[in-house]
């Protein structure tokens, strides 16, 4: 997640002051980790710095000034631009899970227990997102099933290598 590009379109939909993107990053798009206050601060000083957003007004909070933060010209072709590009295709051919599989077998470890551990895991997230889509609004629906999509393919590896464990072995003891 880039949090400077998602700040900028959060900007290019309506000026606001931190205190509102942090809120509107978080109702959106910080399920389970959520934006904190500094990071928010940081990353529009650096915005500001390199001239996507400028302060619109500065007004009394309860602390510090209130500052109202708009997104320039540069910002918004910025925007446009990461907008209209596509995202890397995941996943990468380098993951955890292979690696641990792959050194369980090198070391002569029981790699498909921690297959059947890997699946185990998988399988409760995937009743968390199940239920986070039963209960939740249509964004939480969307992100579950996003989530559970990736679970699924990564339990048909986790399958697909499991059989495939004793010609695996094999390959990588040489």
């Amino acid at each position: 997640m880039s949090v400077p590009l998602t700040l900028l379109g959060l900007l290019q939909r309506e000026p606001s002051h931190g205190y509102d993107l942090k809120h509107e990053y978080d109702a959106y798009f910080g399920r389970g980790k959520p934006l904190p206050f500094g990071q928010v601060y940081s990353t529009l000083s650096r915005l500001a710095r390199d001239g996507k957003v400028v302060i619109d007004e500065v007004g009394p909070g309860e602390g510090p000034d209130r500052k109202r933060y708009i997104i320039t010209e540069l910002g918004a072709t910025e925007i446009e631009q990461w907008l209209t590009q596509p995202v890397d295709p995941e996943p990468h051919l380098q993951t955890v899970l292979f690696a641990k599989v792959v050194l369980a077998l090198m070391l002569d470890r029981p790699a498909a227990e921690y297959l059947d551990t890997q699946r185990a895991a998988h399988l409760q997230r995937m009743r968390e997102l199940t239920e986070i889509k039963r209960t939740g609004s249509l964004v939480d629906g969307l992100l579950a099933d996003h989530g559970l999509y990736h679970l699924e393919a990564d339990l048909r590896w986790i399958e697909i290598t499991g059989a495939r464990l004793d010609a695996l072995k094999k390959t990588v003891q040489r």
